[in-house]
């Protein structure tokens, strides 16, 4: 059933600090969506945020209209589009009350198998909460590690959580002194196949690893939960060849050297798409070398996406680096500014839509979010704030006329949302219950 959800801001937040939702962005203040995840029984979560920061304000303004602020906002909706709960979180300001979530940069959402909804961060700090958003049920805290400050290890987990169909979690996790960087960067792919839960974390087993041998490490970097042939993952321990070191060669310009790691998806349970993308540049990166790689759950390099030029189908572009996947059906997904691509397990190309003719030019305002368990695509407008879900069919050769049935359909229902909800310059509010986790 294709579906157009809008991110609400709750009325409570506009109200307080009186945020004029008529004002540019370039004014000092936003809003930004982060990630969005469904759940089986067809819930879906998304997690956004909005900020302001406004030059000439002073730090210990107290006075909410006219002080900066930063929240995450965390919404449930249901499998038919309403909303059912609200949450906020992570107050960039509120330093006395806090957050029961770790705040972080690169958040992003899973819905794990028993339904509890976790939240990851990087570095590597993971809160889950109840499906309700009603509470947090524990909280997997890292503890950043800087240059020259004493460091004390957090209760670390992942960066970043996957789902497989029999309920492996696919993970990533960070090391320090990745390319000889003074802080940590997502350089570890590993599977957990236990639960996690508030009272017990897996031991995430290490597949791939980006940077084969990060700088400056101590016994401080050795995780118990971060496994590689039996021993913890840190100083020369982890999986070789690395991922940069199998693609030797393809990044002429640079060796690889300052490259990142994407989040991985799951494309079966024993099959991963790990996406790297070479460095970037400030005055532009379209054509740099870029790879979806395969890697089965034993670390071993299979195969890839083929199809893509790294020209003219950049991510680059607007830095569209977001993959999603149907594990379920084996089907693999990427949307940038040139199209939407679709590829079987095989890792062959089975459907481009090119957003260069009029029919898809309206993709290149959206971005990939996920995939359902049901297979659906979750596309989000990043100017109207909106959440698109697209039913993906069976053959992957129809996916054409059902993206465009889905942007019809979006149109018409984005009519009727703005009749029911009069949003502010696409700034949808709601007045529902909202609670602070």
């Amino acid at each position: 059933m294709i579906q157009t959800l809008p991110l609400a801001l709750p009325g409570t937040l506009v109200d307080t600090h009186r945020i004029d939702l008529t004002a540019p962005y370039s004014k000092g203040w936003g809003v930004r969506t982060y990630d969005v995840a469904a759940a089986p029984n067809g819930d879906v979560y998304a997690l956004h945020g909005v900020h302001r920061h406004t030059y000439g304000v002073a730090d210990g303004e107290q006075d909410p209209a006219t002080a900066d602020f930063g929240y995450r906002i965390i919404t449930r909706y249901s499998a038919d589009g309403e909303v059912l709960a609200g949450a906020v979180c992570c107050p960039s300001r509120d330093e006395e009350n806090g957050s029961a979530v770790v705040d972080g940069s690169d958040m992003t959402l899973c819905v794990l198998p028993d339904g509890t909804l976790s939240v990851s961060a990087h570095p590597d700090s993971t809160t889950l909460i109840t499906p309700d958003l009603g509470r947090v049920l524990a909280a997997y805290d890292s503890k950043d590690r800087r240059p020259f400050e004493k460091f004390t290890p957090g209760d670390a987990f992942a960066g970043s959580i996957s789902v497989t169909p029999s309920g492996r979690l696919l993970c990533v996790t960070t090391e320090y002194g990745v390319w000889n960087y003074g802080n940590l960067l997502a350089n570890v792919v590993g599977l957990a196949d236990g639960a996690l839960t508030p009272a017990s974390k897996p031991v995430i087993e290490a597949i791939a690893s980006l940077d084969p041998s990060p700088n400056r490490h101590s016994d401080d970097d050795l995780r118990s939960h971060i496994r590689y042939q039996g021993g913890r993952v840190g100083l020369a321990h982890r999986p070789r060849p690395a991922l940069t070191e199998l693609l030797d060669g393809e990044d002429r310009l640079s060796g690889w050297r300052d490259s990142r790691l994407g989040r991985p998806v799951p494309l079966a349970d024993d099959l991963f798409v790990v996406p790297v993308y070479a460095r970037t540049f400030r005055g532009g990166s379209r054509g740099q070398p870029f790879v979806f790689a395969l890697v089965d759950d034993r670390g071993t390099m299979t195969g890839r996406l083929h199809g893509m030029h790294a020209w003219r189908d950049s991510p680059f572009t607007g830095f569209c680096f977001n993959l999603a996947a149907d594990p379920h059906r084996g089907r693999a997904f990427h949307l940038n500014r040139y199209g939407l691509y679709a590829w079987n397990r095989a890792g062959a190309l089975r459907a481009k839509l090119d957003t260069g003719t009029k029919t898809f030019k309206p993709l290149t305002h959206f971005t990939l979010a996920a995939c359902s368990p049901a297979g659906d695509l979750l596309l989000v407008h990043n100017k109207q704030h909106l959440i698109l879900r697209v039913p993906a069919p069976d053959d992957l050769t129809d996916l054409a006329p059902a993206v465009e049935q889905a942007l019809r359909t979006y149109a018409k229902q984005r009519t009727a949302l703005k009749k029911q909800w009069s949003p502010v310059n696409w700034h949808w509010v709601h007045t529902s219950a909202v609670h602070h986790l």
